[in-house]
């Protein structure tokens, strides 16, 4: 239970952040949501491995260092958090965290952006977190961090920057409830199967960038990633 517990306490600020710094209008909301993954992944990464998103949580999944049992916990409780996190935002703003793609963009090109950097920060989660050539490394929050932080910058007033199904479901369906209708909930499929599928593809990548030495038939594991 104290992982599922550690994933939705950083998921939660993770998306608080999100919510009251977009919310707000703050144009330095990039770097905020970035340091705020990245210290909530100091804080849990030796406890439940601070995925924080149901997409790092597939790519550890298909890498082999979580359970196949573990993956779906991990990812009621990362969504239960970000839920919690838009409530808290609305409570804090009076405004609804709403996650969708910019003014013109169409779906294609904001599904491709969120595939894209998914991908990128769940192949650097797996290579400076779970690789045993980084092992030990005090490094890993900080890349996993500021990868967000570029996600962020290039890719978000493109497809809206979540990067995160937890993100896109937590947030649009609280819009949902909180007045938004159905609408609310149209463009959700692009934050699930964007990240989701970037998520499996980096799993399937670090496979073949480090082969049978380092992969889940070398090496079995029976907790989730070891962050350190």
């Amino acid at each position: 239970m104290r992982n599922y517990l550690t994933e939705l306490m950083g998921t939660f600020f993770l998306v608080l952040t999100i919510g009251l710094t977009v919310g707000s209008g703050s144009l330095f909301a990039p770097l905020a949501i970035g340091c705020s993954l990245m210290v909530m992944v100091y804080m849990g990464g030796h406890i439940s491995g601070a995925h924080y998103n149901p997409a790092v949580s597939l790519a550890a999944c298909v890498r082999g260092r979580l359970p196949a049992r573990e993956l779906a916990p991990y990812m009621i409780f990362q969504i239960a958090g970000a839920f919690a996190a838009a409530l808290t935002s609305y409570a804090i703003l009076n405004k609804n965290l709403v996650v969708a793609p910019g003014p013109n963009v169409v779906a294609s090109r904001a599904l491709l952006v969120e595939f894209l950097f998914t991908f990128a920060l769940a192949m650097v989660v797996l290579n400076v977190a779970t690789s045993r050539k980084t092992d030990g490394n005090s490094f890993y929050g900080l890349a996993i961090g500021f990868t967000i932080v570029v996600a962020a910058f290039a890719g978000g007033g493109i497809s809206g920057g979540a990067f995160n199904p937890a993100v896109g479901l937590g947030a649009n369906l609280f819009d949902a409830i909180n007045g938004g209708g159905a609408k609310a909930l149209s463009h959700l499929w692009i934050y699930l199967v964007g990240p989701l599928a970037g998520g499996a593809a980096a799993g399937f990548a670090y496979r073949l960038q480090h082969g049978i030495a380092d992969s889940a038939a070398a090496e079995p594991v029976t907790e989730p990633v070891p962050a350190r």
